[in-house]
C-alpha cells in the first residue's frame, strides 16, 4: 500500500453548495507545503449532488480518494471510514463547510514536527448566540464532571492525528462511537490552539436541537457508568427518607394519636417515586440497548462505491440527485 506524508479526511453530508470551494481552498494550502498528500472524502449518503462532485474531483486528481455510503450512517461512521482509508503519516480530520479553516493546516503540521501525536484546533464562541453559548458551556461542564475522560469546550473533530494515534483509534471495536471521548481516551502527547469561530460558507448546520442533546447523551453513556450508580444512590436516599418518615409517623402517633393521612402527601409521594422509577428504567434501558447493539456486531457502515472500484463510472456533477451512472447491467439468474 502506497503511503504519503499527509492525509486529509473530510466527512461530507449534503455539502453540494460548498464542496468545490472547499476543495480549491484546501489545495491552495496543501500544494505549497511540499509534502505528498491525499484528500479522502467520505460521502455519508448525501441526498444532493455531493457524491457526484466528489466523484468528478477524484477523476480529475489522483490525490483525491473517496468512499460513498449506501445511506446516511452518521458522522461518526464517516470519520471512521475516512481514518480506515487514510494512508498518511499524519491524518487531519476536518469538515467541508469551511468552518474548519484550511489555512490552519501548516500550523498543525508544524506542531506535529515537535513530536505531538494529536494537535487540536479549538474554536472560540465568537458569533454564536448567548443562549447556545451558555447551554454548550453547561453541557461540556456536566460531561467533564461525569465522564471518565476529559472533554474540553471548543475541541471538536478538527484535529491532526499521528499514524500511531490513528492506529490506536482504529483498534477500538465499539459500535456506538463517541470520537471526542475516544480521542481523549487514547492519550498521547497533545497540543492545542484556539482559532476564531467561522460561519458556514453555505448551507445550514446539521447539528442542532435534538441532535446535540442525543450527542451529549451518547458521550455521557459511552465513557462512564455513573448514571447507574446515581440510580443506586437515589434509591438508597429515598429508602433512608422513607425510614425517617416512618419513624416520624410512629413518634407522632405515640404523642398525638392516630391522624387521618393526607391525600396530597400520599399522591405526591406516589408520583415522585413513579417518576424516579421510570427515569431509572430509562437509564438501565440505555445501557442494555447499547449492549444489544454491540452484541449484534453489525458493520459501522455499508459502502456503495469507492474511488478504487474497478467498474467506477464518473457521474457529471449536474446530474439529478440520486442519479446513477450508466454502467453495464450484471444479471443474476436464479437456478431452477
Amino acid at each position: 500500500m502506497k503511503t504519503c506524508q499527509v492525509s486529509v479526511v473530510v466527512p461530507c453530508f449534503d455539502e453540494d453548495e460548498v464542496i468545490e470551494a472547499f476543495h480549491r481552498a484546501l489545495l491552495a494550502v496543501l500544494e505549497p507545503i511540499r509534502r505528498t498528500f491525499e484528500i479522502c472524502y467520505v460521502d455519508d449518503g448525501s441526498g444532493d449532488r455531493t457524491g457526484a462532485r466528489i466523484n468528478s474531483l477524484a477523476a480529475e486528481d489522483r490525490r483525491v480518494r473517496y468512499v460513498s455510503f449506501s445511506r446516511n450512517f452518521g458522522k461518526e461512521a464517516a470519520m471512521l471510514a475516512g481514518l480506515r482509508m487514510s494512508r498518511g503519516e499524519a491524518v487531519v480530520l476536518m469538515d467541508a463547510d469551511l468552518q474548519h479553516p484550511p489555512e490552519l493546516l501548516p500550523r498543525m503540521l508544524e506542531l506535529r514536527k515537535h513530536g505531538y501525536d494529536q494537535v487540536v484546533a479549538r474554536r472560540d464562541r465568537t458569533g454564536e448566540g448567548a443562549l447556545r453559548t451558555l447551554l454548550s458551556a453547561a453541557c461540556y461542564r456536566a460531561m467533564g464532571r461525569c465522564m471518565d475522560v476529559e472533554v474540553i469546550d471548543g475541541e471538536g473533530d478538527f484535529r491532526l492525528l499521528s499514524r500511531k494515534a490513528v492506529d490506536a483509534v482504529l483498534a477500538l471495536p465499539e459500535t456506538d462511537r463517541f470520537s471526542k471521548g475516544i480521542f481523549s481516551w487514547i492519550g498521547f502527547d497533545t497540543a492545542s490552539f484556539t482559532y476564531r469561530n467561522v460561519r458556514r460558507a453555505a448551507g445550514s448546520s446539521k447539528w442542532a436541537g435534538r441532535h446535540l442533546i442525543d450527542y451529549g447523551i451518547d458521550g455521557l453513556v459511552s465513557f462512564n457508568s455513573r448514571p447507574l450508580r446515581l440510580a443506586i444512590h437515589t434509591g438508597l436516599a429515598l429508602a433512608l427518607a422513607a425510614l425517617g418518615y416512618a419513624l416520624w409517623i410512629i413518634a407522632d402517633v405515640a404523642l398525638h394519636g392516630v391522624a387521618v393521612p393526607g391525600y396530597t402527601t400520599l399522591l405526591t409521594a406516589i408520583v415522585a417515586l413513579g417518576g424516579i422509577q421510570l427515569a431509572t428504567l430509562g437509564v438501565i434501558g440505555e445501557y442494555v440497548g447499547r449492549i444489544y447493539s454491540e452484541a449484534k456486531r453489525r458493520p459501522h457502515y455499508v459502502v456503495r462505491e469507492t474511488s478504487e472500484s474497478p467498474d467506477r463510472t464518473v457521474r457529471p456533477p449536474d446530474a439529478p440527485p440520486g442519479a446513477l451512472p450508466v454502467a453495464p447491467v450484471h444479471e443474476r439468474r436464479r437456478r431452477t
